[in-house]
């Protein structure tokens, strides 16, 4: 997709993060803008912002894990702007710690938000871009997943959260080969940044009440693990409105990965290598032993 003037982007977790740069962007391009996102005063700034930028916007409150308000979002971007052109699933939450510590809760929770999220994004909105796609040759679609490179290394102590990005990461491959089959009109990208300021360190202030065990305290791993991401999400140089420059970018060339940090793919190649030799799997610390010996031991400390 070259052109995105006068085209409509769909955005969850548009609040913050990627989404709300990726909305500033689509503004600028003279996009509309349909804002989704589950924090209500993170989607009113949000809206206020990009209604300031001069472009239609339309924001909807939506809990990406809940098929109904998936569906009520696409019926209400269809009704105002007809079917959207860029479809950005970029809603997510973290959770760390070993994984057999994560409760029934905890699983639910991020399963329901990392994973069934981008499916009722793809379940939603693909049909529509499809059924746009035959009545218009001219049309243009486009649906960025936003997975992790955890989709693609699974480091330690990040349990369920790896779990979700490796299934984006599968879900996003087979709808670019779905699509490929039936258009040339419609494709698709998967985003997997790694370490990059924004708030899903933070996301557990939007975790429902009904998917929290009450009573239930964060587990030593699950602290270390928060402790760990803090750090590293913090200490992030590549900014969030330079991974959203590169979406628009991938669009733009037709390109399926999308990386924040390409130098990060030799992790991925040593991965392949093990899957490929066989053997078994590195040691992800290889390269950084002294935080591999602090995680050990802080384990391990009776």
């Amino acid at each position: 997709m070259k052109n995105f003037k006068g085209r409509t982007a769909v955005i969850t977790g548009a609040g913050s993060g990627f989404g709300l740069e990726a909305a500033r962007i689509a503004a600028r391009e003279g996009m509309n803008v349909v804002l989704a996102d589950v924090q209500q005063d993170a989607l009113d700034n949000a809206a206020a912002e990009i209604v300031g930028m001069g472009v239609a916007v339309l924001p909807v409150r939506v809990d990406v894990s809940k098929a109904a308000e998936v569906e009520a979002l696409g019926e209400a971007t269809y009704q105002r702007f007809g079917a959207p052109h860029f479809v950005f699933n970029n809603a997510g939450v973290g959770a760390g710690g070993l994984i057999w510590e994560h409760t029934l809760k905890d699983w639910e929770w991020v399963i329901g938000v990392n994973l069934m999220g981008v499916a009722h994004g793809v379940r939603v909105f693909t049909p529509m871009m499809l059924e746009a796609a035959k009545k218009d040759p001219t049309y243009e679609g486009h649906i960025v997943n936003t997975a992790s490179m955890a989709g693609l290394l699974n480091p330690p102590n990040m349990g369920v959260y790896n779990v979700t990005k490796n299934a984006v990461v599968s879900l996003s491959e087979t709808l670019y080969q779905d699509l490929s089959l039936v258009t040339e009109q419609v494709s698709a990208s998967v985003l997997c940044p790694f370490f990059v300021p924004t708030g899903i360190t933070q996301s557990h202030r939007n975790r429902p009440d009904e998917l929290t065990e009450k009573g239930a305290k964060p587990t030593r791993s699950q602290l270390i693990g928060q402790a760990m991401s803090d750090k590293a999400v913090g200490s992030g140089k590549v900014t969030a409105a330079q991974v959203a420059q590169l979406v628009f970018d991938a669009m733009r060339e037709r390109r399926f990965y999308i990386y924040s940090h390409p130098k990060a793919l030799a992790s991925v190649q040593t991965r392949m290598e093990d899957i490929l030799t066989p053997r078994n799997p590195s040691d992800p610390f290889a390269g950084k032993p002294e935080i591999g010996a602090q995680l050990r031991a802080a384990l391990r400390a009776p």
